[in-house]
């Protein structure tokens, strides 16, 4: 599904289309869902229809067992390019090969 070329409503009532489907799968009513949630018939109904707070959607996840889930929807953001040069930090660009000292040569295991 193209989400960019739908309304944001559009977007919370599929979401909450999903969501109802996922309770259906598991043979749930709204309101066994909500005593299993500690929540509302009311809010399962209002997450349904795409209307919800995050609090009450992250409850349901629970309960039907999709918590990860939550990676696919917000993955968690890698390390930057920025981050991994600065993380790494100055690379050697040339060896310093071999000096002298008070007239004897140093090798680097010196």
């Amino acid at each position: 599904m193209d989400f960019y070329s739908i309304t944001d409503q559009a977007i919370l009532r599929e979401l909450g289309s999903r969501f109802r489907d996922l309770r259906l799968r598991r043979n749930l009513t709204q309101k066994e869902l909500a005593e299993r949630t500690a929540l509302s018939v009311t809010a399962i109904k209002s997450l349904e229809a795409g209307r919800t707070r995050l609090q009450t959607a992250v409850a349901v996840l629970r309960e039907l067992g999709k918590l990860e889930e939550l990676d696919r929807f917000i993955p968690p953001p890698g390390v930057s390019p920025m981050q991994l040069a600065k993380l790494e930090g100055k690379k050697r660009e040339r060896a310093t090969g071999t000096r002298r000292r008070t007239g004897r040569l140093l090798d680097s295991a010196e």
